[in-house]
This record gives C-alpha cells, sequence and structure tokens, in this order.
C-alpha cells in the first residue's frame, strides 16, 4: 500500500494491540469504537466537567488516540456534545420500550414516575452532566439538532397519559404536560443531584438504600395525589 493512500481515515494503530494486525484489521468495527469512546467519555466528562476532562485521558483507557477521536467527534466540546445527546437519548428510549400508551392511565403515570426515579437513581453520571451543562447555559446541548425533538417525545407520553386520564373522569383537566414533567423530574433530580449539600444540611442522605423505596413511593404518590380529579 503506497503512503497517503488513506491519510483521511482514522489511525486505528491503537486498537487491539495485542492481536496480530491483519486479524486487528479484519475484526475493527468502527461503530463500536465510537460506543466505547462515548462510554468512557460519559464517565469522563461526568466526573471531571466539561473544562477538567482530558481527551488524552479517554484515548488512554478506549485504546485509541486523540486523532481517532477528532476524526469522529471534530474537537473536546464535539465529544462532549456527542454525550448529551447520547445520555438523553438513552432516557428518552427507555421510556418508549415501557409502552405506556397500553397501560391504563393511572398505572401508565405510575410507571412513568417510578421509572424516572430508577433512572435518576441508577444513572449518576446522567444527573451530572445535566448539572454541569446547566453550569454552561445549554449552551452545548442546544447545538445538538436533534435534542428538542427527541425530548418532546417525554411531553407526548404524558399528554397521552393525561387526555385518557381525563376520558376516563381520573384526572383533573388543567394540568400542564410540561409543568408535570417538571414536577416529576425534579422531585426524582433532587434527592441525587443535591444529596451532598442535602446530607450536610441535615445529616441525612437521600440516595441511601434505606430511604429509597420510601422516596420511591412518596414521589409517585405525590404526582398521582397532583393529577387526580377531586371527588
Amino acid at each position: 500500500m503506497k503512503k497517503g493512500s488513506k491519510a483521511a481515515e482514522p489511525d486505528t494503530t491503537g486498537i487491539a494491540s495485542s492481536v496480530p494486525r491483519p486479524d486487528a484489521r479484519r475484526k475493527y468495527d468502527p461503530e463500536q469504537t465510537k460506543r466505547n469512546i462515548l462510554e468512557v467519555a460519559t464517565q469522563e466528562f461526568s466526573a471531571m466537567g466539561l473544562t477538567g476532562a482530558r481527551v488524552d485521558a479517554i484515548a488512554e483507557r478506549t485504546n485509541t488516540t486523540k486523532r481517532m477521536l477528532y476524526y469522529y467527534f471534530g474537537s473536546k466540546e464535539g465529544l462532549y456534545q456527542a454525550v448529551l445527546e447520547k445520555v438523553y437519548g438513552d432516557i428518552r428510549a427507555l421510556e418508549q420500550d415501557l409502552h405506556i400508551s397500553e397501560l391504563d392511565p393511572v398505572e401508565g403515570m405510575r410507571a412513568l414516575v417510578e421509572f424516572t426515579f430508577d433512572y435518576h437513581d441508577r444513572q449518576r453520571d446522567f444527573v451530572r452532566l445535566v448539572t454541569i451543562e446547566n453550569i454552561h447555559g445549554a449552551k452545548y446541548v442546544e447545538q445538538v439538532k436533534s435534542f428538542k425533538g427527541r425530548n418532546v417525545t417525554v411531553i407526548h407520553t404524558i399528554e397521552d397519559l393525561l387526555s385518557r386520564g381525563i376520558a376516563a373522569g381520573l384526572f383533573r383537566d388543567d394540568v400542564d404536560a410540561i409543568d408535570l414533567h417538571l414536577m416529576i423530574s425534579s422531585l426524582c433530580f433532587h434527592r441525587v443531584g443535591n444529596r451532598h449539600t442535602f446530607g450536610t444540611a441535615f445529616g441525612r442522605d437521600p440516595s441511601h438504600p434505606r430511604l429509597r423505596a420510601r422516596h420511591r413511593a412518596m414521589i409517585v404518590d405525590a404526582v398521582l395525589r397532583f393529577v387526580r380529579k377531586e371527588d
């Protein structure tokens, strides 16, 4: 092969270095490489923030090179935006997998709140990344073209639940779907995102396993009481 014939391709010499070169080249999967980079970058950005995160560290942990990261994502900021797109996309996709439209309104609302609680409780990187991006004033996520369209799905889900609940005489008819999403997200997000300061102030860690079940039931109950039509 002549030198320069593949100049536009990423440098893959750092991938699977323990495997013989012909076999490594045959097995190289660019999509899997990108997924690996995004996974490690999610951890790096959530731990260090955009400013503190190091591309060198991400490249080393994924056994790739800075050149490859820039080939796929353009820049450190581009990689950070791709991480934001992925983490928001993950939660929205899992919400759709609940098939809430097939449940009755009350059980559907319960399922959505329980899922939101569980996701925030388990996916601490997501909570940290949202916090970090708010510090940046949503400067980077607003540049992600798919961001608004992808996140509107949860509003449509809530609108459908409210509409069906109203038709069944179960839910009040003056609840705004975006306001309700804010309520659910706030209750689930706060106990994880503010657990350190809350714990220091009151001597109780909201994310402690012993409190988890109680908080989960409390938040579900609060939301259902809020949307229910008064007798």
